[in-house]
């Protein structure tokens, strides 16, 4: 059978949607274009006359790969597996520990509020590392949180979130996260299965984690930057307070959605000064309009 047959994979294994394949010939001349499948696979019948071919493999967010391909007289080009690294680096940074930065780093969740609007808060004060394991598999997170630091926009509100109806900031003074294990379920995607701790109950938590990229800063230190976000109920968590309003509507809504954009810097410290300007840059919403 004549024809080109390529699979298209990011490092990691995952297919690689509508990725472009080019083949030219030894003077430069484009002699055949093709897109991937939704499998990654590219599948061309057409003929090509023996020889030698350059091909080209782009997608976007990746680095283009290049590879010589000889076709046989039979007209047919068995190119195998094609592999794609993520433009500007790689989908988990290198192994070794990160340390969170929290001055560039943030920490949001929105709550319902009366079943028809949405409120939003952040918490100020936050901390932690990620370790990269060499199998990736294996990473871990450690994150923790100063409870007090709720940030909403409302102080009235705020004193009441820190009050026992909710985060008891008092006796729980710490909201903490940690994992020893990630999942990998699509290009620069992960799972993170994790336990949170807040409001003295320990729950397990996955974290839906996307890596963003890995690159110098203006210091020459290497920082790694993800996104990922996670679905919190309160009553998990032993906060049920709930004001009903007149119409039988719960005021504040019982589910968080939380969504964190992490930046963190190579080695187990910050470097001197990166901790700067933390106060106010990340945040959690924890609840609706106090009472």
């Amino acid at each position: 059978m004549s024809g080109v047959r390529a699979q298209i994979r990011t490092r990691d294994g995952w297919p690689l949607q509508h990725a472009v394949l080019t083949v030219t010939d030894t003077a430069g001349a484009q002699v055949l274009r093709a897109v991937a499948d939704d499998d990654g696979t590219v599948r061309v019948r057409e003929s090509l006359p023996a020889g030698s071919y350059t091909v080209l493999v782009t997608a976007v967010g990746f680095a283009p790969a290049a590879s010589t391909a000889l076709v046989a007289r039979s007209g047919r080009a068995e190119l195998g597996t094609l592999v794609l690294e993520r433009q500007g680096g790689s989908e988990l940074p290198p192994p070794g520990p990160w340390t969170i930065d929290p001055a560039h780093s943030r920490v949001a969740a929105t709550a319902q509020h009366l079943g028809i609007s949405s409120v939003h808060g952040r918490f100020t004060e936050l901390s932690g590392r990620i370790d990269v394991a060499e199998v990736p598999e294996r990473s871990g997170v450690a994150a923790k949180i100063r409870a007090a630091s709720i940030d909403t926009g409302s102080e009235m509100r705020d004193r009441h979130i820190r009050s026992s109806d909710f985060l008891n900031v008092a006796e729980y003074p710490e909201i903490t996260y940690r994992a020893s294990g990630v999942e990998a379920v699509g290009p620069s995607r992960w799972t993170v299965r994790g336990e949170l701790s807040m409001h003295g109950v320990v729950r397990e938590v996955p974290l839906d984690l996307t890596c963003l990229g890995t690159g110098p800063d203006a210091e020459g230190a290497l920082r790694t930057a993800f996104r990922a976000t996670a679905e919190l109920r309160r009553h998990d968590f032993s906060m049920n307070y709930n004001q009903v309003v007149a119409a039988g509507i719960a005021a504040i809504g019982t589910t968080l959605k939380v969504e964190l954009d992490i930046q963190a810097v190579q080695g187990e410290a910050l470097p001197a000064g990166g901790a700067a300007g933390a106060a106010g840059a990340s945040g959690v919403d924890l609840a609706g309009d106090a009472p």
